[in-house]
C-alpha cells in the first residue's frame, strides 16, 4: 500500500477556505463549511531535547518542528552529509529488536532512526498529526524511559490547530496475528470500534512483575493519557544486560531511564510509578507502534505482544482488502467522545 499517496488522497471532504488561524478554537475544533470539523494538529513553536540513546548509548539532540497539514510525522537525519528524510509509516519499519526502528522505504541498509515508539506514543496521546523531527544521531533519546518528557516538551511548544480535517484509519473488520504455542504464545488483534481502546495483558513469569497488575485497559477518549499512561517507564532484567550489550543493545540503559529488575525485586530506589507500571508501559509502546500508521479508530487487544508483532499486525491490516478505510469528521459531533478536546497543559 502506498502510504504517501494515501496521506495526500484520503482526506474526504476538503476545506475551500483560506487559512484562518484566528478562527481556530482551543477545544480541538476548527471551522468548516458545514459547521465544526475535527482538525489536524501541529506545534506552535520549536522544542528541543538532548539525551542518550537507550541502545546506542550515544548523545543525541533532536528538534521538534511544526509542519504543514498533511505532512505526517517525518524524521530527518541532519548529521549526515546530505540530510535524509524518513516519513513514518508501517512499511518504513526496518527493525523491531527491542524497539521500533525506521528507514526510508524500510531499507535495512539505509540511514535509520531507532526507538521512535515513546515519542510516537506522546504524539498520539496529544493528537499531533504533523511534525518534523530533526535528529543528529540514529536513535531517539530515551530521556526518563517513558513518554512523559516528550509530552512535557510538546505541550510547552504549544499545540496549534490547522485548517485541514484530521484523518483516521477506521478498522472495518477484525485482523489478528499470532505466534508461538503454549507458554510461548503471543497475539495481537484489531477490531472495529468507534474510538481507540487498548487492552494489554503481560505474562513474564517473574515474581516482581507478577506482583503487579497484569492487564491494563485504556480508552484514548478518556483524556487521561498523560496521567495514566505517559509516565510508565521501559524496563529490563539485570540477568539479560550482559547478553543484550554484547549484541549492541541497551548500551545507554541505566536506573534513571528504566526500571531494572533482578531475580526477585525492583532495584530502583524510588520503586514503581504505578501499581501496574509494567503493563502500562506495554500499552504506551503499543500506542506508539500503532501510531506509526497514524490516528486509528479501533479496539486493540494483545497478549505478550511487542514491537515486531505490532508491526506485523499493521502490515496485515493494510494488506487485507477492505479491512481499513480512511475517515474524517467534518462534523465533530460525530467523532468519538473525547477526541475533539486538547489535552490540558501541565
Amino acid at each position: 500500500m502506498n502510504f504517501d499517496l494515501l496521506r495526500r488522497s484520503a482526506g474526504g471532504l476538503r476545506l475551500g477556505a483560506r487559512r484562518r488561524t484566528d478562527l481556530v478554537g482551543t477545544d480541538g475544533l476548527a471551522p468548516s463549511y458545514n459547521g465544526v470539523m475535527l482538525a489536524q494538529r501541529t506545534l506552535k513553536s520549536l522544542a528541543r531535547a538532548v539525551g542518550v540513546g537507550m541502545h546506542s548509548g550515544q548523545k543525541v539532540e533532536l528538534t521538534l518542528r511544526p509542519a504543514p497539514p498533511d505532512t505526517g510525522i517525518v524524521f530527518r537525519r541532519v548529521d549526515l552529509p546530505r540530510p535524509v528524510d524518513i516519513p513514518v509509516n508501517p512499511s518504513a519499519v526496518c527493525d523491531t529488536r527491542m524497539a521500533s526502528t525506521i528507514s526510508p522505504g524500510g531499507d535495512p541498509g539505509a540511514p535509520k532512526v531507532q526507538t521512535i515508539e515513546h515519542l510516537m506514543s506522546a504524539c498520539s496521546g496529544l493528537g499531533l498529526d504533523n511534525l518534523r523531527v530533526d535528529i543528529d544521531a540514529d536513535e531517539v533519546p530515551i530521556l526518563d524511559g517513558s513518554a512523559a518528557s516528550y509530552v512535557f516538551l510538546l505541550q510547552n511548544a504549544g499545540i496549534e490547530l490547522q485548517d485541514k480535517p484530521k484523518r483516521y484509519w477506521r478498522v472495518t473488520r477484525p485482523v489478528e496475528v499470532r505466534e508461538g504455542e503454549g507458554d510461548k504464545l503471543m497475539w495481537a488483534r484489531l477490531e472495529p470500534h468507534h474510538g481507540f481502546l487498548l487492552t494489554f495483558e503481560i505474562d513474564f513469569g517473574h515474581p516482581a512483575v507478577d506482583a503487579t497488575g497484569q492487564q491494563v485497559t485504556f480508552d484514548m477518549g478518556s483524556g487521561r493519557y498523560k496521567r495514566d499512561i505517559a509516565r510508565a517507564r521501559t524496563f529490563g532484567f539485570s540477568k539479560d544486560v550482559a547478553a543484550m550489550r554484547s549484541r549492541g543493545l541497551t548500551l545507554g540503559g541505566a536506573m534513571d531511564n528504566a526500571i531494572v529488575v533482578d531475580d526477585s525485586r525492583v532495584l530502583n530506589a524510588e520503586g514503581l510509578r504505578y501499581d501496574d507500571e509494567f503493563a502500562k508501559h506495554k500499552v504506551l509502546d503499543a500506542i506508539g507502534d500503532l501510531y506509526i500508521a497514524g490516528p486509528m479508530l479501533a479496539r486493540y487487544t494483545a497478549f505478550r505482544s511487542g514491537h515486531a508483532l505490532n508491526n506485523k499486525l499493521l502490515r496485515r491490516l493494510f494488506a487485507e482488502t477492505g479491512a481499513v478505510e480512511p475517515v474524517t469528521f467534518d462534523d465533530a459531533a460525530k467523532a468519538p467522545s473525547g477526541f475533539a478536546e486538547l489535552a490540558p497543559a501541565w
